[in-house]
Formats: C-alpha cells, sequence, structure tokens
C-alpha cells in the first residue's frame, strides 16, 4: 500500500499583475520537487467553485516557458458566488473529491480574506458535506485541515507586511517609461503633463513614479495638499521653475487623490487649474491598464519565484491548524508573517484616509514611505529653501570613481538637492579621483543637475584611478583649496580603495580629517557593507530582456544558447538572472566550473533534448573559469551535441552597463544619497571626523565604519565575504531540474 501523496492547490485572483505566472511556476516545480501533486485552479474562486475542467493537475512542463509572460496563464476572475456559504461548500467538495488540502492564493486583501473564511469554515463545511452524502466520512477524515499561503499579487503595492507586492516593480517600470517618453515631448514643446496613475488609496506607485521620473508635483491619497488653496501654490512653484530655466512640467495624480476635505482631485481638473491660472498648453495622460500588462521586470521575476517557492515550503512544514501566513518580502529577504493581521492593517490605512486621518494613513505606510514623500517634496522644490544665516554652510564634493553605473547621476541630483536645500555648498568633481588631483572642481546650483534623475551613465566622469605617492599631496592641496569639509563618493570597488587610501593617510595629510562617505554603485553588486548597489537591477533588467529576446530566436529549432554576463569574480548577475530567465545552468566564479560538471551537464541537455525540447539556456559569469570560456564551452556542446541541436553564444558585454537606471535604481539611488547628506552635515563639525560607507543590510539603510571594510571583503576576488543570494543557489536548480530527470524511463 502507498502512501497518498500530498496535494496543493494554486489561484490567482483579483486583479492580474506582472509576476504571478512566475509564482505559479515557482509553486508547481517547488511542489513537484518535494514528491507533491500540484493542481492549478483556472479562473480564480469561480474555478474552485465550478471545478471539472477547472482545476487540472500540472506537471514539470505546464510552466515551461511562462516566467517571462504577462498576466496569469491560469486565469482569474472575481466570484460572487464565493462570497456564499453555498458557494464555498461546494469548492471544499471539489477540493476533497481530489485530496486536496493546501491552498496557496496569489492575489489582494478581499481574494486572501476570504480564502482565511474558508479555512476557518472548512470543519463545518466537510461536515455539511458528509450530512449531504457529498463526501464520505473517510474522505473528510482524510482531510480534516485546510493549511492556507497567501501571497499578495498587486501593481498598486497596498498591502501592509510586505514591502513590495507582485507587479509593483513592474508597474513603476511603465510609469517611469511613460514619464521619460513624454517629458522628452514636453521639454520640445515647453509644455506640462498630468499623469494619472493606478494606485485607489495607495499613493505608492504615484510618489515612487514622481521620485524616479524627476516629476515636478505629485498627489497621493495619504497626503493630500496641506493647505486649502493648494492650486496657487502648486502653480507658483511650476511657474518659478519655467522662469529658472525648466522647459517642462510633469505632475502625476493617484486616482485616488484627493483634498483634505475628500474631494477628488482628478488629472483633468489639475489640467483646468493650470491652464486658468498659468495660460500653459497642458495635456492629461491616464496610463490605466497599460500598467497592469507587459511582460514583468526582473525584479518581479525572482522575486516572485522566491516567495511561490517559500510558500510550498509554509503549507508542508506549517502545523495543521496554524494560522495561515502572508509570504512577503522584506527589502531581499522573505518573510513569513500572520496573514489576517496584515490584512486588517492594510484595512487599516483606508479607513485612515476615509477618515481624512492623513497622518495616521502614511504614518502606516512605513517610514521608507514617510521618507520618499518628504524627499519629494524638497526635490520637486523650483529653488532652494532660504537659508539659515545663524548657520554656517559646508562645502560638500560629490564625486564618482570606479565604472559607470545606472543611478549615478540619479544620486547625485538628490545629493545636490537635498545639501543646497539645508544651507551647504555642493561642489562637483569631475572624472573620479583624477578630478581630485587636478583640481577640476566646480560649484553645483538647484538647476544644474535638472533632468539627472532619469539619465543613465556618469555626467560628472568616472574612472578606476587610486591615487598614490604625491597625488595624495595634491588631493590634500586641493581639499584646502577649494574648503571641502566632506567629501561624497558614489561608486564601485576602486572608489571605495581610495577613500580607505585618504582615510589610513590621515596622520600624514591633516586635509583629510573630514567625513568621507562611500555610496555603492555597481553592477557587479560586489562592495562591502550592501546587500544592493545602484546599477545592479539596471543591468539585471537589460539581461533579462535581452535573453527574452534570445529565446523567442529560438523557437524555429532546437539550440543551446550560452549567454555570458559582467559580474567580475561576482556571480550575483548570473545567479539573479538564471532565477529571473528559467536558466537550466548558471556557471558561478564563486564555484567554479569543472570538466565533470561540464559532462554532466551536457548529458542531462542531450536527454532534454532526445525528448522534444527545444530550448536550453545557460548563463555564464564572465570570470566563472579561466579555462572554461563561454566559446571552449560553445564548441564543446557543439561537438557533442551533433545533430541533436545547435549552440549559439551571446556575450552581452556592456549593454549591462549602459541604459537609463530602473525604477528601483533610481528611487534607491535618491534615498542612499539622502543618507549620505545628512550623514556629512552630522560630522563636518565634529573634532575626528570618519570615514563610512552605506548600504542595505538586513533590510535596513546602515552606515559602516571605513575601518571595517578590509574585514568584510574578500580582497584577492574583490568580492565581499558574505553574499546573500548565494543562498537562492539550491533554489535555481530546484526550479529548473525536474527531480525525476535521472531515473530510467520504463517502457
Amino acid at each position: 500500500m502507498t502512501n497518498t501523496p500530498i496535494r496543493i492547490g494554486v489561484l490567482t485572483s483579483g486583479g492580474d499583475a506582472p509576476g504571478m505566472n512566475a509564482a505559479v511556476r515557482a509553486v508547481v516545480r517547488t511542489g513537484i520537487s518535494h514528491g507533491c501533486e500540484v493542481y492549478a485552479i483556472y479562473e480564480g474562486y469561480k474555478g474552485l467553485i465550478q471545478g471539472g475542467t477547472l482545476i487540472r493537475r500540472m506537471d514539470w512542463s505546464s510552466v515551461g516557458g511562462i516566467i517571462q509572460r504577462g498576466g496569469t496563464i491560469i486565469g482569474t476572475a472575481r466570484s460572487a458566488e464565493f462570497r456564499t456559504r453555498e458557494g464555498r461548500r461546494q469548492a471544499a467538495a471539489n477540493l476533497v473529491t481530489l485530496g486536496i488540502d493546501r491552498l496557496v492564493i496569489i492575489g489582494g486583501d478581499g481574494s486572501l480574506t476570504g480564502a482565511d473564511l474558508f479555512r476557518r469554515e472548512w470543519p463545518e463545511l466537510l461536515a455539511e458535506l458528509v450530512a449531504a452524502g457529498t463526501i464520505s466520512e473517510a474522505q473528510a477524515a482524510a482531510h480534516p485541515h485546510l493549511r492556507i499561503a497567501g501571497i499578495v499579487g498587486s501593481i498598486d503595492n497596498d498591502f501592509c507586511g510586505t514591502d513590495m507586492t507582485i507587479g509593483a516593480d513592474t508597474a513603476l517600470h511603465r510609469i517611469t517609461e511613460a514619464i521619460d517618453a513624454i517629458s522628452s515631448t514636453a521639454a520640445s514643446h515647453q509644455r506640462t503633463f498630468v499623469i494619472e496613475v493606478m494606485g485607489r488609496n495607495c499613493g505608492y506607485l504615484a510618489l515612487m513614479g514622481a521620485i524616479a521620473g524627476g516629476a515636478d508635483w505629485a498627489f497621493i491619497p495619504e497626503m493630500p495638499p496641506q493647505m486649502d488653496d493648494w492650486e496657487q501654490h502648486m502653480c507658483d512653484v511650476l511657474r518659478i521653475g519655467r522662469e529658472h530655466g525648466r522647459r517642462d512640467s510633469i505632475v502625476v495624480v493617484a486616482e485616488g487623490a484627493c483634498d483634505r476635505h475628500g474631494k477628488p482631485i482628478t488629472a483633468h481638473y489639475v489640467k483646468k487649474v493650470l491652464e486658468e491660472r498659468l495660460g500653459e498648453d497642458t495635456r492629461v495622460t491616464i496610463l490605466g491598464h497599460v500598467q497592469r500588462g507587459g511582460a514583468p521586470s526582473a525584479f518581479d521575476r525572482w522575486m516572485s519565484s522566491l516567495l511561490g517557492a517559500t510558500a510550498v515550503e509554509e503549507l508542508l512544514n506549517a502545523d495543521a491548524d496554524a494560522e495561515p501566513k502572508l509570504i512577503g518580502l522584506r527589502e531581499n529577504r522573505v518573510v513569513r508573517l500572520p496573514l489576517m493581521t496584515c490584512v486588517s492593517d492594510t484595512r487599516q490605512v483606508a479607513e485612515a484616509i476615509a477618515q481624512h486621518d492623513y497622518e495616521r494613513a502614511i504614518a502606516m505606510r512605513g517610514n521608507s514611505f514617510v521618507e520618499a514623500y518628504r524627499t519629494l517634496g524638497t526635490l520637486i522644490q523650483s529653488q532652494p529653501s532660504p537659508p539659515d544665516r545663524l548657520r554656517r554652510g559646508h562645502r560638500f564634493a560629490v564625486m564618482h570613481s570606479g565604472g559607470p553605473a545606472p543611478g549615478m547621476n540619479t544620486a547625485v541630483r538628490a545629493a545636490v538637492r537635498i545639501g543646497i536645500d539645508r544651507g551647504h555648498t555642493m561642489l562637483g568633481v569631475r572624472n573620479g579621483f583624477q578630478g581630485l588631483i587636478d583640481g577640476d572642481i566646480f560649484e553645483m546650483d538647484w538647476m544644474s543637475v535638472s533632468g539627472w534623475a532619469t539619465m543613465g551613465g556618469a555626467e560628472l566622469g568616472t574612472n578606476r584611478k587610486i591615487p598614490q605617492g604625491s597625488e595624495l599631496y595634491q588631493i590634500a592641496r586641493n581639499i584646502e583649496r577649494f574648503g571641502i569639509d566632506g567629501i561624497l563618493m558614489i561608486g564601485g570597488w576602486a572608489g571605495y580603495q581610495a577613500a580607505y587610501k585618504l582615510y589610513s593617510e590621515r596622520h600624514i595629510f591633516p586635509a583629510f580629517n573630514i567625513p568621507i562617505i562611500c555610496l555603492p554603485a555597481t553592477i557587479d553588486n560586489n562592495l562591502p557593507g550592501s546587500e544592493l548597489s545602484l546599477g545592479a537591477d539596471t543591468a539585471l533588467n537589460s539581461i533579462v530582456h535581452a535573453v527574452d529576446r534570445i529565446k523567442q530566436s529560438a523557437v524555429a529549432s532546437r539550440r543551446c544558447f550560452i549567454v555570458e554576463v559582467m559580474g567580475r569574480d561576482c556571480g550575483y548577475l548570473a545567479l539573479m538572472s538564471g532565477l529571473a530567465t528559467g536558466a537550466e545552468r548558471v556557471y558561478l566564479p564563486e564555484e567554479g566550473i569543472n570538466l565533470r560538471t561540464l559532462q554532466s551537464d551536457l548529458d542531462e541537455m542531450m536527454e532534454w533534448f532526445r525528448r522534444g525540447k527545444r530550448l536550453s539556456l545557460i548563463i555564464r559569469n564572465e570570470k566563472a573559469n579561466p579555462i572554461y570560456t563561454t566559446s571552449f564551452i560553445c564548441s564543446l556542446f557543439e561537438e557533442e551535441g551533433g545533430k541533436l541541436f545547435e549552440v549559439r553564444q551571446a556575450i552581452l558585454g556592456h549593454l549591462q552597463q549602459g541604459g537609463d537606471p530602473s525604477p528601483f535604481d533610481r528611487i534607491q539611488a535618491t534615498r542612499l544619497a539622502v543618507r549620505c547628506i545628512e550623514f556629512l552635515i552630522e560630522h563636518a563639525d565634529r573634532q575626528e571626523p570618519v570615514g563610512a560607507f552605506i548600504g542595505y543590510r538586513g533590510g535596513k539603510v546602515q552606515v559602516h565604519p571605513i575601518e571595517d571594510m578590509p574585514r568584510l571583503m574578500d580582497p584577492v576576488h574583490a568580492r565581499p565575504r558574505e553574499q546573500w543570494w548565494l543562498a537562492l543557489r539550491q533554489m535555481t536548480r530546484l526550479l529548473t531540474t525536474p527531480p525525476v530527470f535521472h531515473q530510467v524511463e520504463q517502457k
């Protein structure tokens, strides 16, 4: 007698969101890898009630090739019938008949609330079904409890307990792409555009879209304008901005925005105000469902995969009567939280807005939301706040070092405007530490960084120069000559080394006794004290977009693609792009490559192609092995594959460093730059200024003493000694290799 396998159901409900398919794929493959049977419930709760062909068992290939697709392949629908006792009883009957007693629900607060009610009623529903003769007592006894794990799928990012919900990052991509495109035509004609974005009771998309797009004004539901005559205040700020040289004005309006009396602030009303009071040619763009559609971003792919896999593990390990959990994300870490507590907190935000208790509403969104709102208030000013005459202003230098990384310009813009607004002089250093040596330093004003929020590259210039010998003396002289009271270095490992060099030479050069702080900016994501660096998310999206196109080109024939990505001796881009694209194999410098690995991977690939597979994808870091190069592996696989499949290589190169920064990189650049300026202001007057580096660690922004740099770094490979993302290595294997692959098929 064999044991009946655990059976898990997965459904998507409510509005669709990019990344849902990645979550469904992860649920199905993780469940199969753990020996479970996984069923997809099509059309949400409607399918749960109708049953039949709408509840289908999935195999490994059922979810192949869906990670890059938007929407949800298993469909979603709102079901009024599930809100009734009769509807839930029929849903229970369908599940018990199939032996399913574990559910992963991917949806919004209404979907997750319905799931919890279903779970609590489960024993009573089964008793009613037994009494009616619909199911047997044995069937009911075999499934006495219903286990639930919830994942939030919502582009609005309106759910408490998780920093990001599935689809929100992709929606931000659509919004910033639209703002970037509109800004260019607006500047050409000196027009004003009012852009309406989704959000209902949550202003996340409007707020972060305004920061990422460099907008000039924004309206969000959580914090209406402070004054009744907000119309005049807005017009005054926009008019002054035009007088100072701004050629366009962008106003972002959340669809749920209102004034302090609850009166809706619509995009068309804002347009009317601007036309009547400023006499400007104003246009309205309502983005609508374009925000919800399209291929998911790299972040939504790997995050959704992580959440889906974790949801299955939660269902397998939780006690039978355990409270259902929300599987969410805090920064880059998965968290498990009481589901209904999160639902309750989410609804309290909406209630606070309805009661006009806006301070409470915005506070419940979290510190990072409040901080972002305050920062936007400074960035959108047409000119800095009047200086405090009683307070001495400092002179802070901003510079780059290392390779260019998307987000560098965004960080400079935020640093310059925040610094000037707080009464300080901001100096730009051209061409990294070479500019500090040459004295290529100039004062930056408010409008000198206009438009920098969206620009890729490094407008100040950058290189990998690390000063030595007499060059340190030249830097000391220029620090004294220009009266520099602190330095913000935005860059990569070379910049960190150079900053550490200055700090270490303070006993020789007194001029170096100023606060110095390093902000991580490199696509390699290989810096100490920060789990994420500016530019890495943009590079990851560039890789994912390229691989999507590569996969499309392979449809007509059986091909293996070997894609080489950057990263130096850090495999972050390789592993995360492998997770986001569904690559079968990822080769990392941390693990290396040997002949035995290549032979095993080749054997497996050949077996896949014999079974009808049409595409195989391998991601290789540029320094995974000095001998087994991309070209070598390509030639090896092509020779051994014979006529079974073709092999092609794609070396993505510097396209990974280029392009405009992603919304994620723009937002984090702004957030970190604000913290860095606050650090310089705090330490500029201290007798013993310190050196430091900033970053995200353990879900929080942390500042580390520069003395810790050698302890945290592996100097031989120029990467952190601890790399959080390596813990995801096993998941990439689990989601790409079926557990039964190596079993011999019986004829």
